[in-house]
């Protein structure tokens, strides 16, 4: 009975603590769910503090790109900063987006874009800071010159800024093409640039910019020189193998200093029909810079052309360069006869000898007198 009673108080005993360890490992189990989700919690928060930081810097980044596609404002809004990381063909892909519509949703202020296609700087830039003050609304500027040159224009000046990337050009290559058709592209980019002067860094402007602007944006053409010339320096030059995308009936001849509308200047941009043939078939010794633009457009829109420049050069002393102009030649009685014109003109198909709105060659040393006789010729 001792036994069984001890065995029994035993067996009591253990019946009695059995409900006791289930409890304390509930307890412990339970004490360490709520550790384990406490730790879990923390976490959160920490990674929650460390989201609500960041997303105002992310959404900073972010918000911009989708507000520059949502926003009317900065598709038509001219770039600020002329540097891009587009290739040539990006960048004429780019350009070439035309709108459909003829009734714009916008006010927009037509401008010309005036093109300089330098080797370096730009000499004659005082003359021209003068030309342009005052217009602000009615212009944008574009400069290509060598990648190699660093300008060091203030950031007062107008030519401030106005670099595109550029390439390396040569003179009679057809890398002289693709800079003038890159400029044209980087203009293209300002859905308010209308009209496009492709100058150099020796030109000067003959009138005020009032008079230019509206002589350029009254004329129902654009004016690109184009002639056909029967000698060995015109139609000499064609590449039978040119043919029959390019005919030899077609063949021009002109300057590559020339003014274009906007349509003209997509045109150009656009072109993989007759830019092809001439960079494979025109050589250094075809000179392509003469013969492209007046011959491409030629073909495509004879009857939006004048077939004459606006740019007056000197070819009377001969040789492969016109003349250039320094300070000794720079005299009254040679602005006044540049700037009142000896020549007559068809302009809007009426017969005028207000003809001729900006002149080369002119070197450094002519600036001095371009800007004491500016005023009383040029009319700036």
């Amino acid at each position: 009975m001792k036994v069984e009673f001890g065995n029994m108080g035993i067996l009591e005993h253990g019946k009695d603590n059995k409900p006791l360890s289930l409890k304390v490992l509930q307890f412990l189990l339970l004490f360490l769910g709520l550790g384990i989700a406490l730790s879990i919690l923390s976490m959160c928060m920490l990674r929650f503090a460390e989201l609500k930081n960041v997303l105002p810097v992310v959404q900073s980044r972010i918000n911009p790109c989708f507000q520059q596609q949502n926003s009317l404002e900065n598709w038509i809004r001219p770039l600020s900063n002329l540097h891009h990381s587009m290739n040539d063909a990006e960048l004429f892909w780019r350009a070439s987006f035309v709108p459909q519509m003829k009734i714009l949703p916008f006010k927009r202020t037509p401008k010309i874009a005036f093109l300089f296609l330098t080797r370096g700087s730009l000499p004659l830039a005082p003359l021209w800071e003068r030309f342009f003050k005052g217009n602000e609304e009615l212009y944008s500027i574009y400069i290509h010159n060598l990648p190699s040159y660093k300008p060091d224009f203030p950031t007062s000046s107008v030519f401030y800024g106005r670099q595109i990337p550029s390439q390396v050009a040569e003179w009679g290559d057809i890398s002289i093409t693709d800079a003038e058709r890159r400029l044209l592209a980087n203009a293209l980019l300002d859905i308010s640039n209308e009209w496009f002067i492709i100058l150099s860094e020796s030109c000067i402007p003959l009138h005020n910019f009032s008079v230019i602007y509206r002589y350029i944006s009254e004329s129902r053409y654009s004016f690109v020189s184009v002639f056909d010339d029967p000698r060995s320096v015109g139609r000499g030059r064609y590449n039978w193998k040119m043919s029959p995308v390019v005919k030899i009936t077609q063949w021009r001849k002109g300057s590559q200093w020339f003014e274009v509308n906007r349509k003209l200047a997509v045109d150009i941009v656009t072109d993989e029909v007759y830019y092809p043939k001439f960079k494979q078939f025109c050589k250094p010794s075809c000179y392509v810079d003469e013969h492209y633009f007046p011959t491409m457009l030629h073909i495509q829109s004879p009857h939006l052309l004048t077939n004459t420049s606006l740019t007056w050069v000197d070819w009377h002393r001969g040789g492969a360069h016109p003349a250039t102009f320094g300070k000794a030649d720079v005299t009254d009685k040679f602005l006044k006869q540049l700037s009142e014109g000896q020549r007559t003109c068809v302009y809007n198909n009426q017969t005028t000898s207000y003809c001729l709105l900006f002149a080369r060659k002119f070197s450094p040393s002519a600036l001095d007198p371009l800007l004491k006789l500016s005023s009383k010729y040029l009319g700036f």
